[in-house]
């Protein structure tokens, strides 16, 4: 059986995802009938059915399950092999580094001053999106390592740790639970994070929850709070509005609420929220010496961090006597 090609595959997840012909032909520029028959003769290069078709109707086949995945799969590694020749044969060749901003527990600075030493070293490009960005990043070729929070999707990435820290909750400082002097997970039900996930499951997809004629039924937000029209890319200026106007809740790690400190917000502990971890994560097949110099740097000046904060809290804590007694 003779090879697929790119073009077969980008004509048959239009079609998967529309699940119409005509809208995936529109999609792709071209005219219904040659997409058809397209469909068609990839069917039978495969001996296999991928689409059941009705005159009302597109369905996947369970084959044509499969075969999306993969597809898709197929589609976005020809995409990052693309894009990553044509990044190494540029003249001047660089790091590409993807994260969040602030998501760095303030280590960024030293992290790139320590990566400059090595011999390895290349020009640092700072890729900042919003919190999910980065992985797609690394695998569609955009970036060549990441410096993110867990949780995220590791498939296929090598990841390294480079610290732990609490999370705290980020609410309208008028709030009510503002006021309370303890709050779990189950007290946040009904509230939701910036990216639409209910905060009472730390951001997990919700359970359905359907209505008496069997439809899905979205939480309700707070009495009388602000709920946003449209949903929107959020940078933290936004995010920080949003909850200050209690529309929303955040939780964020214990250095990035020492940085944005405002009247509005309050932050409080939640007892059950599970800590953070910052991590550096790449493509496992990458073979190149600047990301592992970057890794290198990186946990150094992290192990060094950590170690930093343990000498402060030891003398915190052997001060603490010393003032009780005064």
């Amino acid at each position: 059986m003779s090879e697929l090609e790119v073009r077969q595959l980008r004509y048959f997840v239009a079609v998967a995802e529309e699940l119409h012909f005509g809208r995936a032909a529109e999609r792709l520029g071209m005219a219904q009938p040659p997409l058809s028959r397209a469909i068609r003769d990839l069917e039978r290069h495969l001996g296999v059915r991928l689409l059941e078709r009705t005159t009302r109707q597109v369905a996947l086949t369970p084959a044509g399950e499969v075969f999306l995945h993969d597809a898709r799969t197929a589609l976005d590694a020809v995409t990052a092999a693309a894009r990553r020749a044509r990044h190494a044969g540029q003249p001047t060749p660089s790091l590409r580094v993807a994260l969040k901003a602030d998501f760095d527990a303030g280590l960024l600075p030293r992290i790139l001053a320590a990566f400059q030493r090595e011999d390895a070293a290349l020009p640092v490009e700072l890729l900042l999106g919003g919190r999910g960005d980065q992985v797609p990043a690394l695998h569609d070729g955009r970036a060549d390592i990441a410096l993110l929070p867990t949780p995220f999707d590791n498939h296929d990435l090598d990841v390294e740790p480079l610290l732990t820290e609490p999370r705290l909750l980020a609410l309208a400082a008028d709030d009510p639970l503002a006021a309370r002097s303890s709050l779990c997970l189950a007290d946040l039900a009904g509230r939701s994070l910036p990216d639409g996930t209910p905060a009472d499951r730390d951001g997990r997809p919700p359970t359905t929850a359907r209505t008496q004629n069997g439809r899905e039924q979205s939480p309700s937000p707070p009495r009388g709070r602000v709920v946003e029209a449209q949903p929107t890319p959020l940078d933290l200026a936004k995010i920080f509005n949003l909850i200050e106007l209690g529309s929303i809740i955040m939780f964020l790690p214990v250095s990035v609420a020492s940085r944005h400190r405002r009247l509005g917000i309050a932050y409080r502990n939640v007892g059950d929220l599970p800590p953070t971890t910052l991590v550096l994560a790449w493509p496992q097949d990458s073979r190149s010496p600047a990301v592992a110099a970057f890794v290198r740097a990186a946990t150094a000046v992290a192990k060094a961090a950590q170690a930093d904060a343990q000498t402060d809290q030891d003398q915190t804590d052997q001060e603490a006597p010393q003032r009780a007694m005064m």
